[in-house]
């Protein structure tokens, strides 16, 4: 185990991997310095981008900046090829956008320039963040919507109406025409064809751990038509399946969890917010969905959005993440 000392929240302890993510997915722009306390230039290199970045507005919001000890992280030079100690690294939206190698002062001076456009477009994106992309729910803290990681070419929809939408309808990141006043030609929803069941593959990119599954159900009211679609009641989730199932075998087969919804569980956005059971939930490349019954007498059941938030990605193991400014004596 080792220590990430975090601002206002004293010394947390967590394997690197965990503190590097928790970095990336908290703040829009972050930049890490890769030093050795024995190199005199990698702890001067250290302080001059700590006095730089002293203006730029968002530190501990949009922005943040870390260092690691290259002497107790030796994983890291292979996991992001460094071949120079000191090395700096800029981050934007968990992905690497520069990175200077050594300690050339016109290059550190870029590198911040760099930084505060990262930081501002940020703050831009942070502030329209709202309105580029719909959610049905706000999403559980310290964890990031991961939907964008399903493969939608090999996702596969089964029982589907094929006068509704397709699978692609339910990852749409658009606000459902069904709150926007039935705006729009096409039905982005899916409904169910024969009866009341519905089967979703999803393959990902990349391993997931997922926390929260949310649903979206938006289905018109009118208690007295049996013939609408209902939302779903009961679902049963499979973990890491090379394909779809059929609906005997997902009838039959121990589900990695089995969820039961209520009227109660839905918001006034019709989505409801399902907690997994999360240490099931570790490095799965697959999810498939099976609606076993809607909530009522119709042999439909409809489905707006899914969204499934957590964590993509998977990292080793490498030691020691600090902010700057835990160096000893500051």
């Amino acid at each position: 185990m080792s220590s990430l000392s975090t601002s206002g929240y004293g010394s947390v302890e967590a394997p690197f991997r965990h503190a590097f993510a928790f970095l990336l997915r908290t703040h829009l722009s972050l930049a890490v310095r890769v030093y050795s306390p024995s190199n005199t230039a990698s702890l001067e290199a250290i302080h001059i981008l700590e006095h730089h970045s002293q203006g730029i507005e968002g530190r501990g919001t949009v922005l943040e900046l870390a260092k690691v000890n290259v002497d107790e992280l030796k994983a890291i030079k292979n996991a992001y090829s460094i071949t120079t100690v000191p090395t700096t690294m800029l981050f934007q939206n968990g992905k690497e956008i520069d990175k200077v190698a050594g300690d050339n002062p016109r290059r550190l001076a870029q590198l911040v320039e760099k930084l505060k456009r990262a930081v501002d477009s940020a703050k831009t994106e942070q502030a329209s963040g709202s309105s580029s992309s719909w959610k049905g729910a706000a999403l559980p803290r310290g964890y990031v919507d991961v939907t964008d990681q399903v493969e939608l070419n090999r996702s596969e929809l089964l029982n589907v109406d094929t006068e509704t939408g397709g699978v692609r309808v339910l990852f749409s990141t658009e606000k459902p025409s069904a709150l926007s006043g039935g705006k729009g030609t096409a039905k982005d929803w899916v409904e169910s064809d024969t009866d009341d069941q519905l089967l979703l593959f999803m393959p990902f990119q990349s391993m997931l751990k997922l926390h929260t599954l949310q649903i979206t159900s938006l289905p018109p009211t009118d208690d007295d038509d049996d013939e609408l679609p209902t939302r779903p009641k009961t679902i049963k989730l499979f973990v890491n399946k090379p394909h779809n199932l059929g609906f005997d075998e997902a009838e039959d087969l121990q589900a990695t969890q089995d969820i039961e919804l209520s009227e109660s569980d839905w918001n006034k956005e019709g989505t409801a917010s399902i907690p997994l059971r999360y240490v099931r939930f570790q490095n799965i490349n697959s999810l498939v969905l099976f609606v076993a019954n809607g909530d009522g007498d119709s042999d439909k059941v409809r489905i707006d959005r899914l969204r499934l938030i957590g964590e993509s990605g998977a990292t080793r193991d490498m030691g020691k993440l600090e902010k700057i400014g835990d160096l000893p004596g500051e």
